[in-house]
């Protein structure tokens, strides 16, 4: 019994955010915290290369840097045919900063909470994507871009056409239609959310069982699982890119 409950204490533990004030306001600090540091990192490091890189041959790092620029550009340009000086950068923000989210749960699972407990800080969960907030609101940020694309694009009326007309034909089926694409519309954003959501707390539960278990098993399972979590991590970032790129042509063309 005592062993059942020191298990539920230690996920309970490593469930449980930081968190600033209650309910619907309640802010998770810990989220915020890992959020601003791995945007920073992503934003001193581009930079870096970007103002110190050369034009000869390349360090490892420059190497790097523009092996994921050229691989983010060339699909921005197969899958959003219209000229946007938006997409490139922001495809390329979405890649790199939903990977280095993705690509903290790969340190060990008390790493970073033991770090915080030096200072006083009880509980810090470490792993943004795991946070329903943060996927939710880059996918609510995503919405308000495909809103603003097809308005930007189609004009009011032309969005009103496109939720209204297809795809039954007839006038008298006109709201049935609206229902429809409404909850297509609405869906995309939950999805995509809720994707990387779902993706990334079963990998950290995951992680936090193994470490549950016996030192020979920790070492037997950890090690298979972070390799293939790798693929995760790096697939969950790339789907949300290419949905968002998706998302975002679809907005721009006729139907």
């Amino acid at each position: 019994m005592d062993n059942v409950s020191s298990a539920h204490e230690y996920i309970e533990h490593h469930l449980t955010f930081l968190t600033l004030g209650k309910g619907f306001w309640s802010i998770n600090i810990d989220s915020m915290i890992m959020v601003w540091m791995v945007g920073l990192l992503f934003i001193g490091v581009f930079r870096y290369v970007a103002t110190r890189g050369t034009k000869g041959v390349p360090g490892r790092l420059q190497c790097f840097i523009e092996i994921t620029f050229d691989f983010v550009n060339n699909l921005v340009k197969e899958i959003f045919k219209t000229e946007d000086k938006l997409i490139g950068p922001l495809a390329l923000t979405i890649f790199v900063w939903v990977f280095l989210m993705n690509s903290i749960d790969l340190l060990p699972i008390d790493f970073v909470p033991a770090l915080t407990r030096l200072f006083g800080v009880e509980h810090f969960r470490d792993l943004p994507s795991a946070d329903v907030n943060v996927p939710i609101s880059m996918a609510l940020g995503v919405f308000i871009l495909i809103i603003g694309y097809t308005l930007k694009n189609k004009g009011i009326v032309g969005f009103i056409k496109e939720l209204t007309t297809q795809p039954f034909e007839h006038p008298l089926l006109y709201p049935v239609n609206f229902i429809l694409e409404l909850i297509t519309l609405i869906s995309k954003p939950i999805s995509l959310g809720l994707r990387l959501f779902g993706n990334m707390y079963a990998g950290e539960m995951i992680f936090i069982l193994i470490a549950l278990m016996p030192w020979w098993m920790q070492w037997a399972l950890s090690v298979p699982w972070a390799l293939f979590h790798i693929l995760i991590v790096f697939l969950q970032a790339f789907i949300f890119m290419v949905l968002t790129i998706v998302y975002l042509a679809m907005a721009t063309e006729e139907h």
